[in-house]
């Protein structure tokens, strides 16, 4: 289990950066979490030190990630409330093979599991349509989903609606930024968005599919192949490492993406 160290900075700067950035005032706050205003105000201002359950209701109210909620518990000089595992550990022996049977009932269609950073944590073998023929350097470990999809030597050129898709990319990574304050996460927005391939913004196209949802088109020898995507969260994590992981599921969006994907499962396992 990973130990958090003490931070430096005080309870009451880090509850008033939460405050602010969800765009509350104290008395907001303070209705929410069933307070007054006044001992909210001591809270932020070092007057007063709340008990844990205090400030894990003012967390819940703010909507704050698990792993910050520590943070704020620690820094108040309590306990950390959550547990943050390995994958590896025998407590989330069950939550593996939930994931592994996603994945491997999913193909012959790719999906991968990422944890809150976009780092690939596993994938099934359907995702080597994606894989193939990028630059090796972009699959040396820790693999980050969205630097690949979007590294002129990863998916990118392969990517027929890549304004589109890369916009869609960014909107999502930018709303995680904002509810999670995450300084990597800051990072990478900040470097994909130097990346060639179209505005931040997802651009729209005039088609039924793109009407419904944003598609992503992936050109696959001599075939332009179409795929719609699901993302799919652990319900009520406890963890700090489950409440980060996602399962990012691909499935297609057309017969001809059916049968190619098809073929290529049936020919990766040798069925004929």
């Amino acid at each position: 289990m990973t130990t958090v160290a003490r931070p430096e900075r005080p309870l009451g700067d880090l509850l008033r950066e939460w405050r602010r950035t969800r765009g509350m005032s104290q008395l907001d706050l303070s209705i929410e979490a069933g307070v007054s205003a006044r001992h909210l105000s001591f809270v932020e201002t070092g007057r007063s030190r709340p008990s844990p359950d205090l400030i894990l209701r003012l967390a819940e109210q703010l909507d704050i990630p698990l792993a910050e909620r520590n943070t704020m518990l620690l820094a108040a000089g309590y306990a950390p409330a959550y547990p943050s595992h390995q994958l590896a550990d025998p407590e989330l022996a069950p939550l593996r093979a939930a994931v592994r049977q996603i994945l491997d009932g999913h193909g012959p269609y790719p999906a991968v599991l990422v944890d809150r950073q976009w780092h690939l944590v596993e994938a099934n073998p359907a995702v080597a349509l994606f894989t193939a023929g990028v630059d090796p350097r972009l699959l040396v470990p820790p693999v980050n989903v969205l630097r690949l999809t979007l590294h002129p030597g990863g998916l990118a050129p392969r990517i027929v609606n890549l304004s589109q898709w890369r916009g869609h990319l960014l909107g999502r990574l930018r709303q995680q930024v904002l509810a999670t304050d995450d300084a990597a996460l800051s990072a990478l927005l900040q470097e994909l968005r130097g990346y060639p391939g179209g505005d931040d913004v997802a651009a729209p196209e005039d088609d039924t599919l793109s009407r419904v949802v944003i598609p992503l088109r992936y050109r696959h020898g001599d075939r332009d192949l179409s795929f719609v995507s699901t993302t799919t969260l652990f319900g009520t994590p406890l963890d700090v490492t489950v409440s980060g992981l996602a399962v990012e599921a691909f499935f297609p969006a057309d017969p001809v993406t059916t049968a190619t994907l098809h073929a290529l499962g049936s020919s990766a396992t040798g069925v004929t």
